[in-house]
C-alpha cells in the first residue's frame, strides 16, 4: 500500500513540473481607512503588481524558486510602503530590528535572522545564514557580523527610519502617496518549473516592541515552511500565536496526515482554530501542483499571485480564496 501512494504522488508530481505560480502577502489587518484613500490604494496595488512580475519573470524563464522569492522579497524590503527593510516600525526606543527568514521544500533547508539593524535585505542574510552557516537562526549583533562578513550590504541604521520624512513617501512604484499604519509583514512563496518550493518572510516586527521581541517570522513551523510533499506557507498577523500554534507548520501537517487539500488545511487553521484562540492575521500559500491559497481573518490583507503567466492582487473581499 506504501509503494502504491509513493507511485501516485511521483506521477502527479512530474505532471505538473512544467507550471509554476507565485503568491505574496504584504500585511493583514484593519485596513477600513484604505477604502476612502484612493491614492494609497493605487500605490499599494501597483507595488504589489511589481512584486508580482519580479517573481514571475524568474520563474517564467525556468529560474530557481529560491531566487523568485529572494528577489520579490527585497523588492518590498525596499518599499516603504511595506513593514519590511526600509518600511520598518520603530521599536518603543525608536530604533529598528527586522527579522527574516526562508525555507527550501526540496530539502527542508531553511535560514534565519532575528533583531538584526544594520542589514538592508535580511531575506538575503537568511538565505546566507541556510547555504552558508551551520545554524537555522541567528539573532541581534550576531546576526549583523554574520551577514557583514559574507558582504552583504550594510547600511546606517538610521536608513530604516521613513518615519522622519512624515506621511509622503514615494514608494517603489513611482506613485506618490501617503503611508497609512503598517500591517504585519510582507512574505513570498514559489513554485518553479522543476516542482521546488521555496517560502520566505520578511518584517519590521510589532510596532513598539520592547525588549528585542521576536515575532513569527524568524521562526521556521511558525511564519515560515515549505516542504515539496505539502506545501509553502508565509505568515503575516499576531506573532505571538503564530508561534504557540505553530501555524505554518500545521497546514503542512494536516495535508500530510490528514490528506486534507490546501485551502481545507489552511481555512481550518486560520478561520477556525487561531480565530477561536484569538489570533489575528491570515496567510499565502501553494502546493506542488500549483493550487494557492490566501486566508486571513481581520480586515484585509494586502496580497497577489501570478499563476503561469495570470496575475491578480487584492487587499479586501473574502478571507478564504483559493486559486
Amino acid at each position: 500500500m506504501l509503494l502504491c501512494s509513493l507511485t501516485f504522488s511521483f506521477v502527479i508530481f512530474q505532471e505538473h513540473t512544467n507550471n509554476y505560480a507565485l503568491v505574496i502577502h504584504g500585511g493583514a489587518g484593519n485596513m477600513s481607512r484604505l477604502k476612502h484613500d484612493t491614492l494609497a490604494m493605487k500605490a499599494y496595488r501597483a507595488a504589489l503588481e511589481e512584486a508580482l512580475e519580479i517573481g514571475e519573470s524568474i520563474l517564467k524563464n525556468g529560474g530557481k524558486s529560491l531566487k523568485a522569492v529572494e528577489a520579490t522579497i527585497r523588492y518590498m524590503e525596499d518599499n516603504p510602503l511595506f513593514n519590511a527593510g526600509k518600511g520598518a516600525v520603530a521599536t518603543a526606543t525608536g530604533t529598528h530590528e527586522l527579522d527574516a527568514s526562508i525555507m527550501q521544500g526540496a530539502t527542508i533547508n531553511a535560514g534565519a535572522v532575528g533583531g538584526v539593524t544594520r542589514v538592508r535585505h535580511p531575506i538575503t542574510a537568511a538565505i546566507e545564514v541556510m547555504n552558508n552557516s551551520p545554524h537555522v537562526l541567528l539573532v541581534g549583533e550576531g546576526a549583523n557580523a554574520f551577514a557583514e562578513s559574507r558582504g552583504l550590504e550594510m547600511v546606517d541604521p538610521d536608513y530604516f527610519n521613513v518615519a522622519k520624512k512624515k506621511r509622503n513617501e514615494k514608494s517603489g512604484s513611482g506613485i506618490i502617496a501617503p503611508i497609512i499604519d503598517k500591517m504585519g509583514t510582507v512574505g513570498c512563496v514559489a513554485l518553479d518549473k522543476m516542482g521546488n518550493i521555496t517560502a520566505g518572510t520578511s518584517t519590521g516586527g510589532m510596532s513598539g516592541k520592547k525588549w528585542n521581541r521576536i515575532g513569527d517570522s524568524p521562526i521556521i513551523g511558525a511564519g515560515t515552511y515549505a516542504n515539496n510533499k505539502t506545501c509553502g506557507i508565509s505568515c503575516t498577523g499576531h506573532g505571538e500565536f503564530f508561534i504557540r500554534y505553530a501555524v505554518a507548520y500545521d497546514v503542512s501537517a494536516l495535508m500530510e496526515y490528514r490528506q486534507w487539500s490546501l485551502s481545507k488545511s489552511a481555512n481550518f487553521v486560520i478561520q477556525e482554530k487561531l480565530k477561536k484562540a484569538g489570533g489575528n492575521g491570515g496567510l499565502v500559500g501553494l502546493d506542488a501542483k500549483g493550487n494557492i491559497v490566501m486566508s486571513f481573518n481581520t480586515a484585509g490583507m494586502f496580497r497577489g499571485y501570478s499563476k503561469n503567466g495570470h496575475r491578480e492582487t487584492f487587499v479586501f473581499g473574502k478571507g478564504t480564496m483559493k486559486f
